[in-house]
This record gives C-alpha cells, sequence and structure tokens, in this order.
C-alpha cells in the first residue's frame, strides 16, 4: 500500500515536470502569488542596490554632479593604506575568536541544559538566558560601560577593594577586545545555544542506555555519542559564521574610541568612516565589494572542506 502511495506521487511529479512551464505556473499561481511579497522585498533590498557596485570603481562624492570612472584606482588606494589592513587584520582576529567561543560556549552550554530534568526549571533557566539577546547593541554598550567604569564601575571597585589602581578597561587596547569578547558571549550566548538543543533532541537515547550498560560515564558518552551526532549541525553552523567572519560591526562601533582604535577598527568601522565622515564613498564601495568578495571565497573553500571531510557541502 505504502509502496503503491509512493509510486503514484513520483509519476504525478513526472507528470507535472513534462507539462509546459506556464501551465506549471498557472496551476500553482496561488503559491507564486503568496512568495511575490517574499520576491519583491529580496528585489528592492538586496538585488537592486547591487548596481551600487559600480560607484566603487568612480570617484563619487555628494558634490560630484557625474561620477568620475577610476577603474581599479579606489581599489589600489586601499590595498597601499596600511590603516585598511589594520582593519582586517583586525577584523579576522577578533571574528575568528569569537567564532571558536560562539561555538564552543554555545554547545557546552546547550549540553549543560540537557542534562536540566525538571521541566519547568529548564525553561525558566532558558528564558533568562535568551533575553540579553533582545536588548540592543547601544543599552548593553551603556550597561557595560557603566560597569566597567573606572571611578564607579563595579569590576573596579573590587580590584580597588583589593588595593589595586582602576583599570579603564573600554580604553586600554591590552582588555579592549577581551571585553568585547566577554560582553559577545553574555549577549549572543543564550540565543545561539536554540540550534544545538533542537539537534540534542534529535541523538537517540537508545545509544546512551547501550554505552551505560558497557560502563560508559557521562563524560564518554558525551564526547564519543553526543559530540558526533551534533557534529553535522556544528559544521553548518560554523560554514555560516565564516560567511559573517567580515560583516562584524554593531559590537564594535558601540564600544569603540579613539584610545583603542589600533586594536578595534575593523572594516566594517572603516567603511562607515572613509564612506561617512571622509564622504570618499568610491573608496568605501570598493572595501565593501573587497570584504563580499573575501567571504564568498571564506564559504566556498569551507563548504569544499565539508564535502572532503563528510562526503557533502551544505551549499551544493
Amino acid at each position: 500500500m505504502k509502496r503503491t502511495k509512493e509510486q503514484k506521487e513520483q509519476k504525478l511529479i513526472l507528470s507535472n515536470k513534462d507539462k509546459p512551464l506556464l501551465k506549471r505556473m498557472y496551476k500553482y499561481r496561488y503559491m507564486y502569488f503568496m512568495y511575490l511579497p517574499v520576491f519583491l522585498i529580496f528585489l528592492v533590498f538586496n538585488y537592486i542596490p547591487m548596481v551600487g557596485i559600480l560607484i566603487s570603481f568612480t570617484k563619487y562624492t555628494p558634490f560630484t554632479k557625474v561620477p568620475q570612472w577610476v577603474g581599479l584606482q579606489n581599489f589600489k588606494q586601499l590595498f597601499v593604506s596600511d590603516i585598511f589592513w589594520r582593519s582586517v587584520k583586525n577584523t579576522l582576529i577578533i571574528s575568528s575568536v569569537n567564532i571558536v567561543l560562539s561555538i564552543t560556549t554555545c554547545v557546552g552550554l546547550a549540553l549543560l541544559i540537557d542534562e536540566i530534568k525538571t521541566v519547568w526549571f529548564r525553561k525558566v533557566v532558558q528564558s533568562i538566558l535568551y533575553i540579553p539577546h533582545f536588548i540592543s547593541w547601544v543599552v548593553v554598550a551603556s550597561i557595560f560601560t557603566m560597569i566597567l567604569s573606572p571611578q564607579e564601575g563595579f569590576i573596579n571597585g573590587i580590584l580597588q577593594a583589593f588595593g589595586q589602581d582602576p583599570i579603564y578597561f573600554l580604553a586600554d587596547s591590552d582588555w579592549w577586545r577581551v571585553c568585547l569578547w566577554i560582553i559577545e558571549r553574555w549577549k549572543g550566548i543564550g540565543w545561539g545555544t536554540i540550534i544545538y538543543i533542537a539537534a540534542l533532541t534529535a541523538v537517540d537515547g537508545a545509544l546512551h542506555e547501550a554505552a551505560t550498560i558497557d560502563g560508559a560515564n557521562r563524560v564518554q558518552r558525551i564526547w564519543h555519542i553526543t559530540l558526533p551526532s551534533i557534529a553535522p549541525t556544528i559544521l553548518v553552523v560554523f560554514i555560516m559564521d565564516i560567511a559573517k567572519i567580515l560583516n562584524i560591526f554593531e559590537p564594535v562601533w558601540v564600544l569603540q574610541n579613539d584610545a583603542v582604535l589600533a586594536v578595534s577598527d575593523v572594516i566594517g568601522t572603516y567603511v562607515y568612516r572613509i564612506g561617512i565622515t571622509n564622504a570618499q564613498y568610491g573608496v568605501s564601495a570598493a572595501a565593501g565589494l573587497f570584504k563580499s568578495v573575501i567571504s564568498v571565497v571564506l564559504v566556498t573553500i569551507v563548504n569544499n572542506a565539508s564535502r572532503k571531510i563528510k562526503g557533502e557541502g551544505i551549499l551544493s
């Protein structure tokens, strides 16, 4: 009975493929109609703005009536700029460490939450951990600026109680990145665990029961059963994070100041400063295009590595 149903579905699919495109579109016209708003949003906000790529090959300012075509001159200006390469270096360092911390802390927290057997307590813990994700980065920056303040900050109050000198954490080049990573984890760790908690629900409980009978302790079961079972999910999240590795902006921008510019200036803030503050739109667009191309290259490399390791990639 089941096999007959599957055969009928396959015949229906094949028969639909044999029909002309217009007839198929007319048959599913209501589905296309429901998809239309999504298509228009993508068209207006994602594809039409791509025409602005041409600005990266021009010399254009708000006072220029007709953009002057300069070819690759903007890219040459970028590639000889020490400040631009400093921003690339800072972006890679900040984002790479953040990706590693994100995956390890979120997976670890998901494993801890999965061990909670009391349903109501588990829901309360998850809800509390999710709250920081919904707080604006501007508010988060204000909160931690007060907490880390050298005059009235809670952390420096503890240091002074032990006879230590106060530290202006957000204006110290040695501390700024550490503070950013801690703040990012505080804000994002709860939300980041959602996908791993969902993946843990799919782990076969029979495997844990068999391992327990064989004498495996909890750590061994996590290492040899749980982690391998959610490894595909971790890989997918890693590839998605790689795609965004150069797109960090908001958390850096709200915590950045001139005293730590050497360690905090990333591509996003560099593009903003050159484009908005200095009105060099051509150079700014060139930097943005460079960032996009590098992101595509990184995703392609990681996806190919995934295909070689596990036999398939997530993109193709």
